[in-house]
């Protein structure tokens, strides 16, 4: 009976040592999985995508993070990754259901980090001024310039083309009225030191992408990827 019962300790704690953790990516505003596409994490983990869902009407950016969280599997230990919006989701996510950490991506985690131009928009109920259309040809031509690789420009065309019009008008609105001064533990935070849309010298990252602009997860995966396996190999181990 005891070396049976051994047997079974031994099955137990095999299957524990080879459970996948998983690693939950949150995309950025209109955008979806695809911006993860060269992401490889290190042996062990698995990557899992969350999907945006639709937005109540004037529903504010942390009770919307908060329903995300039935696409989580809290039930065992997880890593959370957003980028841009995702970021920002991800940050209130942490704020109530703890991951092994939470990781930031050409992101902020607190309002005080916004550009002033986002703060004055936001007093000025700009946002809804703002045509999703209009958002789209511009990131679209901004990418069409920046963007070397011609599957990259590809990749980039697609996922905004697919961007859903009206969850995109609510993000916006929703960012310029995000109030957040909590930052979660443990956060860390990869940005590039071109990021257009939330520049560097603006927030603290903890980890620099020299040269890397808003989407170097596309442009420069390389860079983000030493950095993910650092920052998760650190964080569960």
């Amino acid at each position: 009976m005891l070396t049976s019962y051994i047997q079974e300790l031994c099955v137990t704690f095999s299957g524990f040592k080879h459970r996948r953790l998983k690693v939950y990516f949150i995309p950025g505003i209109g955008a979806d999985y695809r911006l993860f596409t060269h992401i490889q994490l290190p042996e062990g983990y698995t990557a899992s995508y969350v999907h945006w869902i639709d937005p109540i009407d004037k529903e504010k950016l942390g009770d919307y993070a908060f329903r995300l969280t039935e696409q989580l599997d809290t039930t065992e230990p997880f890593v959370l990754v957003g980028l841009s919006l995702g970021g920002m989701m991800a940050v209130e996510i942490a704020k109530r259901i703890r991951p092994s950490c939470t990781i930031i991506i050409s992101s902020i985690p607190v309002t005080d980090h916004l550009p002033g131009y986002f703060k004055v928009a936001g007093r000025l109920g700009m946002g809804k001024m703002i045509s999703p259309s209009f958002l789209k040809a511009a990131s679209s031509a901004k990418h069409a310039l920046t963007m070397r690789s011609a599957a990259n420009r590809r990749l980039m065309f697609d996922i905004i083309r697919a961007g859903d019009d009206r969850f995109i008008r609510w993000a916006i609105n929703a960012v310029l009225e995000w109030d957040n001064k909590e930052i979660p533990q443990p956060l860390y935070h990869i940005h590039g030191t071109r990021d257009e849309i939330f520049p560097i010298g603006l927030t603290s990252p903890t980890h620099v992408v020299e040269k890397g602009g808003h989407m170097f997860v596309v442009s420069h995966p390389e860079k983000a990827n030493y950095f993910l396996k650092e920052i998760i190999l650190k964080s569960t181990r």
